[in-house]
């Protein structure tokens, strides 16, 4: 693209990012148990296919299949000798989809393991990690890096930092706001922008959580907290219920619209969707945040 991802989000209108990625490989066919991201070496027509309904429901921020593809959730699977292979293929895919006509960001999940004191994983070790797996998203042609779903703080720098050392990509972050609108590890909104948006990101907000309006409390906070910070709204789709061993979600696309336009009105730049959210999701919020302009 002519502008970079930096330029774009100087400028006017907000970007549309995409939906979920589990949830619609499962529709696809992922069965339980299997590592999502294997599927960027054994069924890469699946993962184009996901990817192109995302940019033709108007998706302008496409996300990689390696939301897992660290070593230690790829070790789980048997697969910790594939993270340079699994993570570049996701960043080719996901390139040759979004062509010239939207931006690529590499996600980079959480680890799955726990920080010292709590845990064993070490800062240094979780660095090399992320360093490991950003390396092979800029070098499959990711035009960004997303940090999504985090809730320890210092497992956030780690991969911002990891990241930074590893690649000059612009660095996103999110945070799950799941647990009383703070995260898993009981870091609120406010605390959260204001320990990482110097580290030199281009955008930091909220993913996944419990609720629509959740995410509404998360962005309005970073924004008072943090008000020149560039702001993300990435919710769920609500939250599922299981039928028939499926799991439903029942927010519809015409809400998840709505709430779109609340959080553009608070000032985030990045509106997009998690699990549940299908591409009606995004093609409702991307009509409706259009009209904005």
């Amino acid at each position: 693209m002519s502008e970079t991802l930096r330029q774009r989000l100087l400028g006017k209108g907000v970007l549309v990012a995409d939906g979920a990625t589990g949830t619609m490989l499962q529709a696809a066919g992922l069965t339980e148990g299997t590592a999502p991201e294997s599927w960027n070496l054994t069924h890469p027509e699946k993962i184009l296919d996901l990817h192109r309904a995302y940019l033709e429901a108007g998706a302008q921020i496409i996300l990689t299949n390696s939301f897992g593809g660290n070593r230690f959730r790829l070790g789980k699977k048997g697969l910790q000798d594939k993270v340079h292979e699994v993570n570049r293929a996701a960043a080719a895919l996901a390139k040759e989809a979004a062509g010239q006509e939207a931006f690529v960001a590499g996600s980079m999940g959480p680890t799955g393991e726990l920080m010292k004191p709590l845990g064993t994983l070490s800062y240094v070790v979780a660095l090399e990690a992320f360093a490991e797996q950003a390396e092979a998203l800029a070098e499959g042609g990711a035009d960004a890096i997303l940090v999504e779903t985090m809730s320890d703080l210092n497992e956030a720098k780690a991969a911002i930092v990891g990241a930074k050392q590893a690649t000059d990509l612009p660095i996103l972050c999110t945070l799950s706001f799941d647990t009383q609108r703070h995260t898993m590890m009981g870091v609120s909104p406010r605390r959260a922008v204001k320990e990482l948006w110097p580290l030199g990101l281009v955008a930091i907000g909220g993913n996944c959580g419990q609720t629509l309006d959740d995410m509404e409390e998360v962005v309005r906070q970073m924004r008072k907290a943090v008000p020149e910070a560039t702001l993300m709204a990435k919710p769920n789709a609500g939250l599922p219920r299981l039928v028939d061993g499926q799991a439903v979600y029942d927010i519809t696309p015409q809400v998840m619209a709505e709430y779109a336009l609340c959080y553009a009105e608070l000032g985030a730049k990045i509106i997009g969707g998690c699990c549940g959210s299908t591409p009606a999701h995004i093609k409702a919020m991307a009509a409706a945040l259009g009209s904005l302009a």
